[in-house]
């Protein structure tokens, strides 16, 4: 059975890194993104399939698993790689906001996994991996909103890992340290190595 490889939330950055990685590791590759019209070129040179999807909506996730087994067949890896970050001091933030960040960064992880869960637990294989942050463990100033979306996730991976592991499902959830370099964030000429090489 080949081996197939889900990444929610692609971009340039870190997830187009591990759809190289997992393209060279002999992988199928299916990307998800609200808007995939930035998802060509990587489509295209890695040979991926691209979905449109917004992650915190439940009917589409259930749609974008059923589109990638009729395409590629059931992933054995999944990787939830969406935020939505919103700053500001807590008596200005807009409630509507702050709900946006919690269904994107966490209740939307909760919607893939439980998709994701469903599909494997057949296989009885698998693997569900969630890209943390700095926020995962420590609250900014002026981010109330990313770190309760980013701890929200953090305690689902957590859960979910002891729950699943004895049924061969691997949760794993990285903390990734720092921002990382992509298409869109570039380090200013006056501080160079100041963001994280995603290939690294």
């Amino acid at each position: 059975m080949a081996n197939i490889a889900l990444i929610v939330g692609a971009g340039s950055g870190l997830s187009a890194s591990l759809a190289r990685l997992f393209t060279k590791e002999g992988f199928s590759v299916a990307l998800a993104a609200r808007q995939i019209d930035k998802l060509s070129a990587l489509s295209d040179e890695i040979g991926a399939v691209s979905f449109a999807a917004d992650a915190s909506k439940v009917d589409e996730v259930e749609q974008l698993f059923k589109d990638v087994e009729q395409k590629l067949g059931v992933p054995t890896v999944v990787v939830y790689n969406p935020s939505w970050r919103v700053r500001g001091s807590l008596v200005e933030l807009d409630p509507a906001d702050v709900a946006k960040t919690l269904e994107i960064t966490a209740y939307g992880g909760f919607l893939v996994a439980q998709a994701a869960a469903k599909r494997m637990l057949k296989l009885r294989k698998g693997a569900i991996l969630f890209t943390g942050a700095s926020a995962s463990v420590k609250g900014y100033p002026q981010s109330a909103p990313f770190a309760m979306g980013k701890f929200a996730l953090r305690g689902l991976a957590q859960s979910i890992a002891r729950e699943l592991a004895p049924q061969n499902i691997h949760v794993a959830h990285f903390i990734i340290d720092g921002a990382i370099r992509s298409a869109t964030r570039q380090e200013a000429d006056d501080q160079p190595d100041s963001l994280l090489d995603p290939d690294a």
